[in-house]
């Protein structure tokens, strides 16, 4: 019989490991609790804390047009690149896994070509080609939608081949043949419920990179179509509250929809 008394050798490894990750965790969240009680606070000078809080900054911002505007242009551009990119790279990834698995390797090759050019080398190039006839795109959505295609397909790529590869693809697309369904029903109805979660999470992740994305959108619009991020460039010199309560406010709203997703998805997993 054991010993109550004796401690289990895991216990200690465990607390170390919680501690660790609690370490992390208040580092990670150390930034983001200064800059929210900097957007509420009326005035923070010389005392370790704010003289009094406000969220005078948040009415400001919210009240703003060009903010709702430049927020609704970042919006706009981002969900049309990622309905883009889902209804060409996820038939694609599709395609390789299932009918020319011979092609994974060159893919994998060909996804990161996007992080071998820098975006302002890839910026002047596309300035060459786009800032003349017969395709004037410089200064349009148009041009952000494609390169961020461009900047989505790594991303996304990578996390829908991950889910291909985790599940029995080939078998599950034989099943479906033998009960009658064809190629495309089968994909709508068993693979793609089996990689729902691969997709979000190449969804959030290319959202959040978008939203934060700058070098494209000053090089290749600039205030002709002005989205968050230049907004945010812009209003930089204004007030320092003003910035963090926009930067709360992307923040927020970024985590408010991941956990809408997160939230669907579990209601999925349920049904």
């Amino acid at each position: 019989m054991l010993n109550p008394n004796i401690r289990s050798p895991k216990t200690p490894s465990l607390l170390f490991h919680k501690m660790v990750l609690g370490t992390v965790a208040a580092i990670l969240a150390l930034p983001i609790i200064a800059t929210f009680v900097y957007s509420i606070s009326s005035s923070w000078g010389a005392t370790i804390m704010p003289d009094a809080l406000s969220i005078k900054w948040y009415l400001q911002l919210w009240q703003d047009p060009r903010f709702l505007m430049a927020f609704g242009r970042s919006l706009l551009i981002c969900f049309g690149t990622l309905l883009i990119s889902v209804l060409v790279i996820l038939p694609m990834t599709f395609a390789v896994f299932y009918r020319f698995p011979k092609l994974k390797g060159l893919m994998d090759l060909l996804i990161i070509l996007p992080f071998a050019i820098p975006p302002v080398v890839s910026s002047v190039g596309l300035l060459q080609i786009f800032a003349d006839e017969p395709f004037m795109l410089v200064g349009t959505p148009w041009i952000l939608i494609g390169t961020y295609f461009t900047i989505t397909l790594p991303f996304m790529y990578r996390a829908l081949a991950n889910s291909f590869q985790g599940i029995n693809l080939h078998d599950l697309m034989d099943a479906a043949h033998l009960l009658g369904a064809s190629t495309f029903k089968a994909f709508l109805m068993i693979v793609l419920p089996n990689i729902r979660k691969g997709l979000l999470v190449s969804l959030l992740i290319s959202f959040s990179f978008l939203m934060g994305e700058f070098v494209f959108a000053n090089i290749l619009v600039g205030t002709r179509f002005e989205t968050l991020q230049i907004y945010l460039f812009n209003m930089r010199q204004t007030s320092g509250h003003f910035t963090s309560a926009l930067v709360m406010s992307y923040f927020l709203f970024t985590l408010l929809l991941t956990g809408l997703a997160t939230r669907l998805n579990r209601a999925g997993d349920e049904r």
